[in-house]
């Protein structure tokens, strides 16, 4: 399959709009090669800011971008929607939903999914927040949740409605559970004057000892003192044992009865079918070697969540942020440029710049490199970079201006119940987001 008329140059496939994904096809921009990216979606998501559109703070489309506007001005790169199906190294082809493709060079951008540990109960009834749909689906349901237990005449009634669980405290669980305790303690009452923010409770849970894990110390702590002054019930040290829409178990026999329990406990890799499972590392992620390239091929590269870089100095691989899969996008971009130039190969150094996060209006956590620092400041620096990173001027313009509405009056943004939205009973599927539409 070729994209366009220059069928000379080497066709380079890349597999999934992320972070990385993005950063190859930026870096190609002027090699003599041609471009193809797929995705599911015709549009990038800033995941980062999911938990806002799960809240309601912002739309959904002011942290998505069109893939083709974006490229508009690159000559070399087409773009189709399409869904993966298997992956023939042996004959340099992808079969997808719209055909078998032929690719010269092959790069594999797939990012992770929620991962449920085979729990599959926890896996029908939690809800995941990886992407706009699932931030849409649990928008909806925590506001259907809300109409419910306003009908409820007796307070044990609106307990399961107002109980929110969610599980895994890294970045994504800390800044949801702000989040929502922020929207409980400042516009429950206003929205709800039937509903008290007393009767709403809110638990973090981690098997993990604290919050924030791969941070360091100072922001874990910071970020604890934050989420127990925001009156969020921290449960450390536990582990899920089952969740059936109605309770979550815990073991040690802890037991918390509620219909909205939030899962970001883990990733797993999204690899396609045809990588032979002897590469695959922890977490379901491809092996590669120092150039991502994917282990055993000469013209197969993962980067990003679905890849593992195994070398002494990261012996479980790079960790699943942001950073990495933009740094390997390029790396692999410049590489694939030197290799079809008969050029010498760069090995891949990944340059950490630190981590932040968000806890709330003027709470923020920050570890960049030896400078560990907390509250305002780092509240500032968290805006400012994600506002930066974000994709067109229009959407970084929205974004700032509903920061602005929600920072002045504690009630921007949107709540509407768009469609309604069944779990449990019915499976979803995350991916739909116009459900019965």
């Amino acid at each position: 399959m070729n994209t366009t008329d220059q069928s000379k140059f080497p066709l380079v496939v890349i597999v999934g709009g992320g972070f990385g994904g993005l950063e190859v096809a930026l870096r190609l921009k002027d090699a003599p090669v041609e471009i193809l990216m797929l995705d599911k979606h015709n549009y990038h998501t800033f995941q980062p800011l999911l938990y806002q559109v799960a809240l309601g703070s912002l739309e959904s489309e002011s942290i998505a971008f069109s893939f083709r506007k974006n490229f508009s001005g690159q000559k070399n790169f087409r773009f189709r929607i399409a869904d993966v199906k298997k992956v023939n190294a042996e004959k340099n082809t992808i079969e997808t939903n719209i055909g078998e493709i032929t690719y010269d060079y092959l790069v594999i951008a797939t990012g992770s999914t929620t991962n449920f540990f085979g729990n599959k109960d926890v896996e029908h009834y939690a809800m995941p927040m990886k992407s706009i749909p699932e931030a849409l689906n649990l928008r909806y349901l925590i506001f259907q949740h809300l109409e419910d237990a306003v009908l409820k005449k007796v307070k044990e009634e609106r307990i399961p409605y107002l109980t929110f669980v969610l599980v895994g405290a890294g970045p994504t669980g800390v800044e949801l559970a702000g989040a929502i305790a922020e929207f409980r303690n400042h516009v429950l009452e206003q929205d709800y004057p039937e509903l008290k923010k007393e009767d709403v409770k809110i638990y973090l849970a981690d098997f993990l000892p604290r919050v924030l894990g791969p941070m360091s110390e100072q922001a874990s702590n910071a970020a604890h003192d934050y989420l127990q002054n925001l009156g969020v019930e921290l449960l450390l040290n536990a582990k899920v044992e089952s969740y059936d829409g109605h309770q979550i178990a815990f073991e040690g026999g802890k037991v918390i009865e509620t219909k909205n329990v939030i899962w970001s406990a883990g990733v797993t890799g999204v690899v396609p079918h045809g990588i032979d499972k002897n590469i695959l590392e922890r977490g379901n992620r491809i092996r590669t070697d120092n150039i991502c390239r994917v282990d055993g091929s000469s013209n197969i590269f993962a980067i990003g969540d679905v890849a593992a870089m195994i070398t002494p100095e990261t012996p479980k691989g790079h960790p699943g942020v942001a950073q990495v899969a933009i740094q390997m996008g390029d790396n692999v971009g410049k590489n694939i440029a030197h290799l079809v130039r008969g050029e010498a190969t760069e090995p891949f150094k990944y340059n950490d710049k630190g981590s932040l996060a968000t806890i709330g209006r003027n709470k923020a956590v920050a570890d960049l490199g030896k400078i560990k620092f907390q509250g305002f400041f780092a509240w500032l620096v968290w805006i400012f970079v994600h506002l930066f990173s974000l994709l067109g001027t229009r959407n970084k313009l929205i974004v700032f201006l509903n920061w602005i509405g929600n920072y002045m009056t504690y009630n921007g943004g949107s709540r509407l119940i768009i469609r309604r939205f069944v779990r449990g009973d019915v499976k979803y599927n995350a991916e739909e987001v116009t459900k019965g539409e």
